[in-house]
């Protein structure tokens, strides 16, 4: 047994003996009480090494084939093609608080990897599943009722929250943070509500090659990465949007078709036909007042000249997620034929906007509850600007947490080395079982700082002995930084009390689940049989040929 766990060395003597269990055989002594736990073990070794703001990136094949260089946590376990059970519930769990909080995916990861590798030593020192289930949920609690304590530091109403901004975005991009942090928050601190709410579809992000992530700027409402096609360069009253996701021309250009022509009319005829098709599908546009398409597919040459003589803004968009959101946005749906939409999006203008060497294709509102303003990223390669993509979507979820809840607590690891000794100091006053579980979560909490200590390329058990001494002494503001213990306070590393009460209910959901799991079921898979259907075969109806049995379950 791992010496280094003081919950597992205290059990024997804190627990009572069970007199009905039977002595193990010395093969049996440490079972594997927990059957989940290696499964989780080989997801977080994953996700560790991309933890902290010193964590490392990966390069990430998807299953398209396309070669992404990150270290999102969120975007590995998506990319991840996982078979067993718990590592499904633990993925689906860290998704969750990704979409909740915009953060903390590596932190349920790894903090349920420590509660299960503790719960596996309680197991084996005695602890019943039931009772490791109860204390384990009271330590839970107890942390979330000590956790409001800790924040120590409020964003105020009508202050900058670059300060508070800058730590969250700063673990997910390489290079200009500090000038994407002023960006975010001055379109966060626009587009906020007179009432204080926020509304992060407010702000939008839109990403154009060339440049730097210097040249990055805001934009006045939704700008998206488009292309413009034909002579029709803005629309500057009065926009009526329609989205199509189908080519900008004839129905259906690449479906196999046979074209029976006998003579040089049947051609005129055929090509005479197929313009009239087009002019009609156009004027239809027209007639409904259209007068800006967004297409997401190629675009006909014939059709776009068409476009032009009624006056209709042609606009190709390269990303599915633009024209998605700006369907959402608009509140018109994507069509996947060019027929006119029964309620068309409605905005002031539509203009191009040109940054060097990108284009931008701007639309433009007047009314609240619509995006008031774009931060356009700049940058030479697709991968740095898919970091400060990331970084950007992470910074407006953290303003619009602070907006619901302005309390923040330490980062760098010190909250967790707080609570642990919180746990610690409690835990050893307990009586029963509660005693060694509190001692249990207070040793898989200092994990994570831990971890931050590797990834920066620490000497660990240095770094580790320090904070505790110096927590010990009651600095709970001491965390780990790049060339050893800092202190956040002074060096503004800070995390939203919200995403992290947050992360702490979904790792407990989690473990409470996995812990009273003693056994994975798999049903096998029936194999396939051909089936032969004779109808003239009386004998083969009534006289079914065998099945052979199966097991249920393995």
């Amino acid at each position: 047994m791992d010496s280094t766990v003081p919950s597992a060395l205290q059990l024997p003597q804190r627990l009572a003996p069970n007199p009905r269990e039977s002595p193990r055989r010395p093969e049996e002594e440490e079972p594997n009480l927990l059957s989940s736990l290696a499964a989780v073990q080989t997801l977080a070794s994953v996700i560790r090494p991309c933890y902290g703001p010193h964590g490392r990136q990966k390069l990430l094949v998807t299953m398209k084939g396309e070669t992404v260089c990150t270290g999102c946590a969120a975007a590995i376990l998506r990319a991840l093609e996982l078979e067993h059970p718990a590592a499904w519930l633990l993925r689906e769990a860290a998704q969750t608080q990704a979409e909740n909080s915009g953060d903390g995916t590596a932190f349920v990861v790894l903090l349920t990897e420590a509660l299960l590798e503790q719960a596996g030593h309680l197991l084996k020192a005695g602890l019943p599943r039931p009772q490791l289930r109860e204390a384990y949920a009271m330590a839970t609690a107890e942390v979330l009722t000590m956790l409001p304590s800790l924040a120590i530091q409020s964003l105020g109403p009508l202050e900058d929250p670059s300060w508070a901004l800058h730590p969250v975005m700063n673990t997910h991009t390489l290079s200009a943070t500090d000038y994407l942090t002023k960006l975010v928050a001055h379109a966060c601190c626009a587009t906020k509500e007179l009432d204080g709410s926020f509304k992060p579809e407010r702000v939008g992000v839109c990403m154009l090659h060339g440049g730097t992530l210097e040249d990055s700027c805001l934009l006045p409402g939704l700008a998206i990465s488009g292309k413009l096609c034909g002579q029709m360069a803005a629309v500057l009253s009065g926009a009526s949007v329609a989205l199509f996701a189908c080519p900008f021309g004839p129905a259906s250009p690449n479906a196999p078709a046979t074209a029976r022509l006998s003579s040089p009319a049947d051609l005129v005829q055929f090509s005479k036909g197929n313009n009239q098709l087009l002019g009609k599908l156009v004027g239809q546009l027209a007639a409904a007042e259209i007068n800006v398409a967004v297409v997401w597919g190629d675009v006909d040459g014939e059709t776009l000249a068409l476009a032009d003589k009624y006056g209709i803004m042609v606009i190709q968009a390269r990303s599915r997620m633009e024209i998605v959101y700006l369907s959402e946005v608009l509140d018109t749906p994507l069509l996947p034929h060019l027929i006119p939409p029964r309620k068309p999006g409605k905005c002031q203008r539509v203009y191009r906007q040109e940054m060097g060497d990108g284009l931008a294709v701007v639309f433009e509102w007047e009314c609240t509850g619509t995006p008031a303003l774009t931060v356009v990223l700049r940058g030479a390669t697709t991968q740095g600007l898919r970091s400060a993509e990331q970084a950007v979507y992470h910074g407006i979820d953290a303003y619009f947490q602070l907006c619901q809840d302005p309390r923040l607590v330490p980062g760098a690891g010190a909250t967790e080395m707080a609570l642990a000794k919180m746990l610690s100091d409690k835990g050893s006053r307990l009586e029963g079982p509660s005693g060694p579980a509190f001692l249990a979560f207070a040793q898989a909490l200092k994990c994570l700082p831990k971890i931050l200590a590797e990834n920066a390329g620490l000497a660990v058990s240095d770094v580790m002995a320090e904070m505790s001494g110096v927590h010990q002494r009651g600095n709970l503001l001491m965390g780990v930084g790049a060339e050893g213990i800092i202190n956040v306070a002074q060096e503004g590393v800070w995390d939203t009390l919200m995403a992290k009460a947050q992360g702490f209910r979904a790792v407990a959901e989690v473990v409470l689940q996995l812990v009273t799991v003693d056994e994975i079921l798999v049903a096998k898979k029936s194999p396939t049989h051909p089936q032969i259907f004779n109808p003239d075969s009386k004998k083969a109806k009534k006289h079914p040929p065998p099945v052979e049995k199966k097991k249920s379950l393995e």
